[in-house]
């Protein structure tokens, strides 16, 4: 800014119009240092970048947060969205939430390629490239690059199990080094210490030893690194090519959702003390996320506000404009209109020819509907009628609540318990609608097709003819009043998995067994199950037996083991017989192979 008022004047005449500036600035209230600014970059695509620069009151280092790089790891962009209307006391921070928002829209990883392996030399121009030049200018503004990531399980520096060991990256704070000298200064980054102090605060506040954080240096240089492909990330070029710490903060994939936020949370502030920048900590607001109305124009006439679930009457031809989006959040909406535009149609002209519906989605998860139908008169788009429409499902899974919108995909492992407890509508009277599961019966005597307040076992209740398709994979919760449809649900069902089961013998050493595998122990030995490990979530009505010979004894059960002594003498009998069989109700998910021998004695 300085620049641009002296340039032309003696160093003598632009000392002395800096000195007035600064003076001025001094005398400005607080409010002149403690300003944010927010820039949107690609604005109109699918791509939106948005940029918040938050200044503290008094003048220091620059943290930059960057999430959702990688578009199905939320926990890292949902952070950083709390750090976007933080106000500061001291240094500064560049908050860039959704860096790869397509992705994030999608729940995918990556669409072209993988954004955070885009920081090398590369030939291939996309969108992703683009945004990355954007990032790479916003490093070298920073004293400090954080760079928000869900991985999967957690690490550990030697092998523990199949989830925690070296090549796994849940729970770890990664750096490229331990330590860095800067050629062109001589300073040396230690990355290592760093990451130990924040650690060490971090898990002050984390009350599992299991679910603590441990630095992660892969070492990315060296010849015999385990992460080559980091060389082409954001904080190795952070690093080596802007001279600054850069880290990867690491959440586990197998953490729930808020726990991830909270410890990326904990992680981001940690950090902002050992920089000096004060901030105010946000809170965790994880409400589900509901659209209020939509603000649109048609044929660029004044704007108005559509409300959830109502309708848009336009001609054929006409051409509608989004241009807001007001929900109980502030950021992360798009807008779809089906079978027009791409996929994020927010503020974008786009002529509408045929019936369609605007899906609003926060992130991926769809939030908010509006109808558009075409009327053959005059152009009646200021006339907003409210067609009936399911608004959300309300349901109960395995026991729990949960809330979906109309259109959206409920995933199941085949064996969980469904219950369609309710639909909201915006019906004055919603008492003559009909929700029917397809290729479910609930009554069948009286098979009105209404399937509300049945729990449904999705393992063995369904009709595998009437799912889509015919494979038994996907089924339709479909609402109707007469023969309207208002609106449908679709339920995807997972066969049950059994990866591996966590076991110890009299206590001794811990043992990652798979399916197949075999167990050789003393008759007097005691079996303790810790962990099985499924698809299942909260191995809800998973159990293990030991079985065999007219012998069953319950180890596990819906996540709870149970030590027992397997007790008596079986040395005259089949090995072959016994087995720990790991079960889902009456399904067998797999089993281990227990062979007796009296010489195999575990330590305590």
């Amino acid at each position: 800014m300085f620049r641009l008022f002296t340039s032309g004047y003696s160093d003598a005449k632009r000392a002395g119009i800096l000195l007035y500036l600064l003076s001025a600035l001094c005398l400005m209230p607080d409010i002149a240092w403690a300003k944010r600014t927010h820039e949107i970059f690609f604005q109109g695509t699918d791509c939106e970048l948005h940029v918040y620069r938050i200044y503290g009151k008094e003048p220091g280092k620059t943290l930059l947060l960057i999430g959702g790089i990688q578009g199905n790891e939320p926990g890292g962009f949902l952070s950083a969205d709390l750090y976007a209307d933080m106000a500061l006391a001291k240094g500064n921070l560049i908050v860039v939430p959704r860096a790869n928002f397509y992705s994030i829209l999608l729940n995918r990883r990556q669409i072209n390629e993988d954004m955070n392996r885009k920081f090398g030399q590369s030939s291939e121009e996309n969108y992703e490239a683009k945004i990355v030049a954007t990032l790479k200018r916003l490093i070298s503004e920073s004293n400090c690059l954080l760079n928000l990531h869900d991985g999967s399980g957690f690490y550990s520096e030697r092998w523990e199990s199949p989830l925690r060991n070296p090549k796994r990256y849940g729970q770890s704070i990664i750096a490229d080094c331990e330590t860095y000298t800067i050629p062109e200064t001589g300073e040396t980054l230690r990355l290592g210490d760093m990451a130990e102090r924040v650690i060490e605060k971090v898990n002050s506040h984390i009350r599992e030893e299991r679910y603590r954080f441990r630095f992660n240096n892969h070492r990315t240089r060296e010849r015999d690194t385990l992460h080559a492909e980091q060389r082409k990330s954001a904080t190795y070029y952070a690093l080596f090519q802007c001279g600054i710490p850069a880290f990867g903060i690491e959440t586990s994939k197998s953490l729930p959702l808020e726990m991830k936020v909270h410890h990326h949370n904990l992680a981001i502030n940690a950090f902002m003390e050992l920089l000096g920048v004060v901030p105010e900590t946000p809170g965790i607001y994880l409400d589900p996320p509901v659209m209020r109305y939509t603000v649109m124009a048609v044929n660029n006439n004044i704007p108005f506000a559509i409300t959830n679930g109502h309708t848009l009457r336009v001609r054929k031809g006409d051409v509608v404009n989004i241009s807001h989006i007001e929900a109980n959040y502030k950021r992360g909406f798009s807008a779809d209109i089906l079978d027009h535009g791409t996929l994020n149609d927010m503020h974008k002209q786009i002529r509408i020819m045929r019936p369609t519906q605007v899906i609003v989605r926060k992130d991926h998860h769809p939030c908010g509907m509006i109808n558009i139908v075409l009327d053959a008169g005059q152009s009646l788009a200021r006339m907003v009628s409210a067609l009936p429409e399911v608004l959300f499902f309300e349901t109960r899974v395995n026991g729990k609540k949960h809330l979906f919108m109309n259109q959206a995909y409920v995933k199941l492992v085949k064996g969980d318990r469904f219950e369609l407890a309710d639909v909201t509508t915006n019906l004055a009277d919603p008492s003559e609608i009909v929700v029917n599961f397809k290729g479910y019966v609930g009554d069948r005597k009286n098979n009105s097709g209404e399937d509300r307040g049945y729990v449904i076992h999705t393992g063995r209740d369904l009709w595998k003819r009437y799912s889509l398709a015919g494979k038994g994979e996907k089924y339709q919760v479909v609402v109707t009043r007469d023969d309207t449809l208002l609106g449908r649900l679709f339920i995807e069902l997972a066969e049950p998995e059994f990866d591996y089961i966590v076991l110890q013998v009299n206590h001794g050493v811990k043992r990652c067994l798979f399916p197949g595998d075999s167990l050789s122990i003393d008759p007097k030995d005691t079996i303790n199950i810790l962990d099985i490990k499924t698809n299942i979530p909260m191995n809800t009505g998973v159990q293990a037996f030991f079985k065999g010979a007219g012998t069953k004894i319950r180890l596990f059960s819906d996540g709870a083991a149970f030590p027992r002594r397997i007790g008596s003498d079986r040395s005259g009998r089949n090995n072959k017989e016994y087995s720990i069989v790991v079960q889902r109700e009456h399904t067998t998910l797999g089993l281990i192979l227990v062979n007796f021998d009296k010489g195999a004695r575990y330590g305590g």
